[in-house]
Parts: C-alpha cells; sequence; structure tokens
C-alpha cells in the first residue's frame, strides 16, 4: 500500500475519532493506529528500492552513453585515420572528424543531463513523500502524547 495512503488512513483515523468530553483531546483505537503505523513502516522499505533501482538505472543510462559515445569516438577516429591516408582529402577528413567527435560528445552529455534530471525528480517525489509521512507520524505522536497527558492528569 502506499504510504500516502496510509498516512491519510491514519489522519482519518485520528480526524474522526470520538472526543474526550470537556477537553480538546480524542479517543482512537491504539491497535488501529499501530496497525496503520506498521504498514507504514513495511512500505517505506518498498519505496526506497525503489529509489535504489531509480539511481541503478541512472547510473547504468549514464554507462551506455559512455560506452556509446566511445564507440561513437572510436568510429570517428577510424573514420578521419582513413581519410587522412588519402593526401588529397586531409582538410576534409579532420574537419568531419571534429564534428563527429563533438556530436558524440554533445550526446553524450545530453544523455547524462537527461538521466540525471529523472533520477533527480524521482528522488525529489520521494523526498516529498518521506516529508509528509513524518510530518503525519509527528502529528500522530503529538495528539498520542496530548491525549495521554490528559489521561494521566
Amino acid at each position: 500500500m502506499d504510504v500516502l495512503v496510509l498516512i491519510d488512513k491514519l489522519d482519518d483515523q485520528i480526524h474522526n475519532a470520538k472526543p474526550v468530553p470537556l477537553t480538546d483531546q480524542v479517543r482512537v483505537d491504539k491497535e488501529e493506529v499501530y496497525d496503520i503505523l506498521d504498514q507504514m513502516r513495511a512500505t517505506i522499505p518498498e519505496e526506497i528500492k525503489q529509489a535504489r533501482w531509480i539511481v541503478k538505472e541512472r547510473q547504468e543510462m549514464l554507462a551506455e552513453a559512455k560506452r556509446e559515445a566511445e564507440r561513437i569516438l572510436k568510429e570517428a577516429r577510424d573514420e578521419q585515420a582513413r581519410l587522412i591516408s588519402q593526401e588529397e582529402v586531409v582538410k576534409q577528413a579532420e574537419r568531419q572528424a571534429e564534428d563527429i567527435v563533438e556530436e558524440a560528445r554533445m550526446r553524450e552529455r545530453e544523455i547524462r543531463l537527461g538521466a540525471e534530471d529523472y533520477a533527480d525528480d524521482i528522488l525529489n517525489t520521494l523526498e516529498v513523500n518521506l516529508q509528509k509521512f513524518t510530518a503525519a507520524v509527528q502529528r500522530g505522536r503529538d495528539r498520542l502524547a496530548g491525549r495521554e497527558e490528559a489521561e494521566v492528569g
């Protein structure tokens, strides 16, 4: 189950709890709250696995971009060597080889930047979700702490 859904369940549980007369406290079913918290604890590792998978995918994309750039560079060097051997087209070969190398560098950079942006977006989403989860847990603990103080007093 998604952590945000569980946070909403916990929030609903507290929001819809029966009020304690003459106080601003509410009564919640402790077992239900603990059940939701246990589900959250079980869900978070899955989201962390997803984030790790995304980082791994990013690394694989970067490695593939580097391999592609190296292949293109090798092709450019091979083409350059072939053209240089022909004296009448030496200048043309140099220009073409430089263009190919530049294109390879640009493609590698575009692929790398795209992969980094994608990974950053996913990690940002995970960070926001974890912050919401932490805030909801803190609110629940604060409410529970307030209720416990009222019950003790």
